[in-house]
This record gives structure tokens, C-alpha cells and sequence, in this order.
């Protein structure tokens, strides 16, 4: 067998296709999760904690050359374009969030899958009485033992 038609068959196998339609949906969940804890999520949450952009709580480990008559950043991306070494504790959380909601909803999903399986799988039937030849096999056997 050729290289090229061991190649053409693990392709066509129905798991690889899976798994790369899976692929494809998973990378776009994402950034719709990505979205809803970046836009929709954290802004409240900012809001009820003071008014902290989340995408802006960071803490400076090394200073980097800050525009001329400023002292600090007023924002992440001001942090990095003047070089500083920064800990970014709110897109830390951010991934955090996302992380959650994506397991929640693998959670869900395959709650619902094994559901559909349990649902699907023909319940187990009780065992068959046994037939003539067998119950006087046992008579027999009985007979011997006494």
C-alpha cells in the first residue's frame, strides 16, 4: 500500500472529519466566548467593583520609558509601548472566565450526548428461562451430588 492511499484512507476515516469540523466550530466558540467575557461580562463587573477595566489591571515590574511629564500608565498598551515589564492580572482573569464558560458548555454538550446514548441503548433484557435439556441436565447433576 502505497504512502499516498494510507494517507487518503486516515483522511476519509469519519473520526479524522470529526475532529476537524470540531476543530473549526471550537475555534470559533471561542471567540464568540472570547467576546462575550471581554464585552459583555467583565464590563459590569468592572462597574460593580469601582469602575476597573479589567483589560487595564496590570501591575508594573520594570519601568519602561514613560512619555515625557508622566508618571505611571494610564493603560496596558501604553505599559508596552514604553517598554515596561508588566504582570497582566486582568487578562488573566479574562482567560480564566472564558476558560470556565468553554468547560460549562463541553459540560453541557456532552451531558446531552451521554443522555442521547443512555436514551438509545435498548434496555437489558432478563435473562431467558432455561430450557428443558438444561433443566434436567441440573436434575441429573443434583442426582450425582447426593
Amino acid at each position: 500500500m502505497s504512502i499516498a492511499s494510507e494517507f487518503k484512507e486516515f483522511i476519509m476515516r469519519g473520526n479524522v472529519v470529526d475532529l476537524a469540523v470540531g476543530m473549526v466550530v471550537g475555534t470559533a466558540f471561542s471567540g464568540i466566548v472570547k467576546s462575550l467575557v471581554d464585552d459583555v461580562i467583565m464590563p459590569p463587573i468592572g462597574i460593580l467593583i469601582g469602575g476597573v477595566d479589567f483589560s487595564n489591571l496590570f501591575i508594573t515590574l520594570k519601568d519602561g520609558v514613560p512619555p515625557a511629564g508622566e508618571a505611571g500608565y494610564a493603560t496596558l498598551e501604553a505599559a508596552k509601548a514604553a517598554g515596561a515589564v508588566t504582570l497582566n492580572l486582568g487578562l488573566f482573569i479574562n482567560t480564566i472566565i472564558s476558560f470556565l464558560i468553554v468547560a460549562a458548555a463541553i459540560f453541557c454538550v456532552v451531558k446531552l450526548l451521554n443522555s442521547m446514548k443512555k436514551a438509545e441503548a435498548p434496555a437489558e433484557e432478563a435473562p431467558a428461562e432455561p430450557s428443558e435439556e438444561v433443566l434436567l441436565l441440573r436434575e441429573i447433576r443434583d442426582s450425582l451430588n447426593k
